[in-house]
C-alpha cells in the first residue's frame, strides 16, 4: 500500500496537530486507493502508561478522487499518557492489512494542560556561562581554609591543564572567575540581548566545574557570597534578565559536608559514621568503601533521591534548597542528568517551585528526544505536564551541525530536508509549550564549541593532547566563522530559547572539556561576531515573531532551508544557504516592501513573493520594510 494512505501531520489525516492536552477529541482519517477494495478499518491503540490496548472500528465516510475515507473520533485519556497506534485495513474477502509507519506505529502524546507553562524562557536569548572562566572582579581570593585542594591561576590568559596531569586531584585549576565578574558583565549581555543567564554550579565545591556540590546551602567562596548572588540577581532583574541555577540533585561530591570522605566538614558525614543524618542518602555496598556512584565515579557518591529525609532537604521543607535559592533571587532550575532523576523526585520539584514562585522555570538536561525517553528500563514522563517545562534541546544542537556541515556524525550526507525531519519530530512529539519552551543550542560545557566543529569538520586530531595544543589555521577559522554565523541566525529565528555559550561570540575555540571551557577573551574578542550576535539579540527581541510565532516551512532542499515564523499578521522569514555555492530562492511574502532585517538591504518583491539571493555559506532575515 502507498504510506499516504495516512499522514499523521496531514491535517486530512489527522487533527489536531501532535500532542494534545487530556480528553482532547482525536480524528484520525485513514485515504487508502480504492483499487485496494479495503472495506472496514480499525485503530489498534497501545496506552503505555495505562497499560491498555484497544480495537475501535472506524466509519466508512464516502471516497475523496481515487482514494477510500474510514474515519474515527475518540477521546485522548484523562491522565497523561503515551499512545502508540497503527491501523488494521479489510478486504470484501477477509484479507487484512496492518498500516504502520515503516514498521513502527504512530506515536501520540497526551499531556496534562492544567499546570502552565512560563512563556518569557521561550522568548528570550539565553547565555550560559562557567562560573569560574567568565570574568574576575575585585582582589583573587584566598584559598586557605576551603575545602579540597584548589590551584589558583594567577594569569587570566593561561593555558588549560587537562585532568589527567592534575594527579588525584582533576579539575582543580580556578583561573577565578566570580559572581561580581559577573554583575560586572551585565551591561555586556544586555547589549547581547540576554534575558535569560544560564549559570553552571555555584555552590561550594573542590572543582572548578563544582557539579561534585559539596554544600547546596553555600556559594563557593571562589565566586563570593550569598549577598553577592542575591546582588547579581537583582542587578539583573533590572535588565530584566533572569537567572537559572544549576541544580546537581542525583549525586554530592565525596568530600561534601553529606559524605564528608575526607573529614573536611565537622559534622560526620556518611562516610565516616553510619549514624550521620545522610547516611541514609547513599547506597553503601560495604561501607564506608565502597558505595553507589555516578557513572561509577567515586568522587561523585549517588544519592537516593526518594529517601525522605533528602527529598525534605532538597524540595520539600519550607527553607529546602529549591525553594531558597528562589527566594534569594534566582528564577530558573536546570535539572543536571534529569534522566538519572526519578520521575516523583522532579514532579516535586515542580510543585515546589510553583508554590515558591509561580512563574519559575524548570529546565530538564535530555539528550535525546523527551517524549519517548527510556533510562533505567523506564519510559520518562518529563514532558507530559507535571514535571519539566523544557528540555535542553541536544536533538537540535545535532540537526543543526549536520546540516551546516552538510553531513551527520557518522559522515552520511545531510541536508536541509533532514533538519525538517528531525524538527517536525520534535515538534510533532512536543507539546506545544515544551517545544516553544525548549533550550536551543549549538554547543554547551559538555560539547566541543561549535566553532571548531564548523571550522574543521571531521578533521579532528585522535590525540586527545594534539586536541589540547589545537588552534585552528586561518582558513578553518575563516570557513568556521562563516557557518557559526549561519548557524546562530537559525537558533535565534528557530522556535525556543537560543542559546549561546559564553565566548562562542567572541570566536572562542575549544574541543572537548576542559577545552572548551577557557577564560573569556576580554580585550581580544572577535569584534565582527560580536557584533553580530548582539544584532540577533536585538531582532529577537524587537521581532514578535521570532519569540513566540508559529513555525511554517517554507523550503528544504539541499542547502537550502526556509522558514517563516508567523504572528498576529506580522511574518519573518529566516531563508539559509549551507552550501558553497550561490542559489536564489523565490517565497512567497503576504507583507508588502521587504528587507533584510540582517543588512538592511531591500528586496524584490513582485506578485506577492519575495526574491531572495543567497551567496555561499550566508542567510537572510526577511521583515516587511517600513
Amino acid at each position: 500500500m502507498e504510506t499516504f494512505a495516512f499522514d499523521s501531520r496531514d491535517p486530512l489525516c489527522k487533527a489536531p496537530f501532535g500532542a494534545v492536552p487530556c480528553a482532547t477529541n482525536i480524528t484520525l482519517t485513514l485515504r487508502p486507493n480504492l483499487a485496494e477494495g479495503f472495506v472496514s478499518a480499525a485503530l489498534l491503540l497501545h496506552l503505555e502508561f495505562a497499560g491498555e490496548r484497544r480495537e475501535l472500528p472506524m466509519v466508512p465516510a464516502g471516497v475523496a478522487g481515487d482514494c477510500a475515507l474510514f474515519t474515527i473520533t475518540y477521546a485522548a485519556p484523562s491522565q497523561p499518557d503515551l499512545l502508540w497506534y497503527t491501523f488494521r485495513l479489510t478486504r470484501q474477502d477477509g484479507s487484512t492489512l496492518l498500516l504502520d509507519r515503516d514498521g513502527l506505529p504512530w506515536q501520540q502524546t497526551v499531556y496534562d494542560d492544567s499546570l502552565p507553562t512560563p512563556d518569557w524562557f521561550g522568548r528570550g536569548v539565553t547565555y550560559q556561562i562557567f562560573p569560574d572562566r567568565f570574568r574576575r572582579a575585585g582582589l583573587l581570593p584566598d584559598l586557605d581554609g576551603l575545602v579540597g585542594r584548589r590551584e589558583l591561576r594567577q594569569n587570566w590568559e593561561d593555558p588549560l591543564t587537562l585532568p589527567e596531569d592534575q594527579g588525584d586531584n582533576p579539575s582543580c585549576d580556578f583561573y577565578g572567575g566570580t559572581l561580581a565578574g559577573i554583575e560586572e558583565g551585565l551591561d555586556y549581555l544586555e547589549r547581547l540581548g540576554v534575558s535569560t543567564l544560564y549559570l553552571c554550579p555555584v555552590f561550594e565545591s573542590a572543582s572548578n566545574h563544582r557539579y561534585n556540590t559539596a554544600d547546596y546551602e553555600r556559594i563557593d567562596p571562589m565566586l563570593g557570597t550569598e549577598e553577592d548572588f542575591r546582588r547579581l540577581c537583582a542587578h539583573a532583574k533590572a535588565r530584566n534578565i533572569r537567572v537559572m541555577l544549576d541544580g546537581v540533585f542525583n549525586h554530592t561530591g565525596s568530600d561534601s559536608r553529606y559524605f564528608n570522605a575526607q573529614g573536611c566538614y565537622p559534622a560526620p558525614g556518611a562516610a565516616q559514621s553510619q549514624d550521620s543524618p545522610y547516611f541514609p542518602w547513599y547506597t553503601f555496598r560495604r561501607w564506608p568503601e565502597e558505595y553507589e556512584a555516578w557513572w561509577g565515579i567515586s568522587t561523585l557518591p549517588a544519592v537516593n533521591e526518594m529517601h525522605p529525609t533528602y527529598l525534605d532537604y532538597i524540595v520539600r521543607d519550607r527553607d529546602s534548597i529549591v525553594r531558597r535559592w528562589l527566594r534569594s533571587g534566582a528564577d530558573a532550575w536546570r535539572l543536571d542528568v534529569a534522566d538519572e532523576l526519578p520521575d516523583v523526585f522532579i514532579a516535586e520539584i515542580r510543585r515546589a517551585m510553583m508554590e515558591e514562585k509561580p512563574d519559575s522555570f524548570l529546565l530538564g538536561e535530555v539528550w535525546e528526544d523527551g517524549s519517548t525517553k527510556i533510562a533505567y528500563g523506564q519510559r520518562r514522563r518529563y514532558l507530559l505536564g507535571r514535571e519539566t517545562h523544557g528540555l535542553m534541546n541536544y536533538p537540535f544542537r545535532l540537526a543543526a551541525l549536520a546540516y551546516l556541515l552538510g553531513r551527520d556524525e557518522e559522515g552520511a550526507p545531510y541536508a536541509a530536508q533532514d533538519f525538517r525531519e528531525a524538527m517536525e519530530t520534535l515538534r510533532e512529539n512536543y507539546p506545544a509549550p515544551a517545544f516553544y519552551s525548549a533550550m536551543n543550542m549549538l554547543d554547551t560545557h559538555d560539547t566541543p564549541r561549535a566553532l571548531t566543529l564548523l571550522g574543521c569538520g571531521g578533521d579532528r586530531p585522535e590525540d586527545r593532547r594534539a586536541r589540547a595544543a589545537f588552534s585552528m589555521s586561518p582558513d578553518q577559522r575563516a570557513l568556521g566563522l562563516r557557518r557559526l554565523r549561519l548557524g546562530a541566525l537559525l537558533l535565534y529565528a528557530f522556535p525556543g530559547s537560543p542559546t549561546v555559550f559564553y565566548g562562542d561570540e567572541a570566536g572562542m575555540e575549544g574541543w572537548e572539556d576542559p577545552m572548551n571551557r577557557g577564560t573569556f577573551p576580554w580585550g581580544r574578542e572577535d569584534r565582527e561576531l560580536q557584533w553580530y550576535y548582539a544584532l540577533l539579540g536585538r531582532l529577537r527581541r524587537g521581532l514578535a515573531p521570532l519569540q513566540s510565532g508559529s513555525l511554517h516551512w517554507l523550503w528544504a532542499q539541499g542547502p537550502l532551508l526556509a522558514f517563516a515564523r508567523d504572528q498576529r499578521g506580522e511574518t519573518v522569514i529566516a531563508a539559509l544557504n549551507a552550501g558553497e555555492a550561490d542559489a536564489r530562492l523565490t517565497l512567497d511574502w503576504p507583507a508588502g516592501r521587504a528587507m533584510d532585517a540582517l543588512t538592511g538591504r531591500e528586496l524584490a518583491v513582485q506578485s506577492g513573493k519575495v526574491e531572495i539571493s543567497l551567496p555561499g555559506i550566508s542567510g537572510v532575515l526577511v521583515t516587511a520594510r517600513k
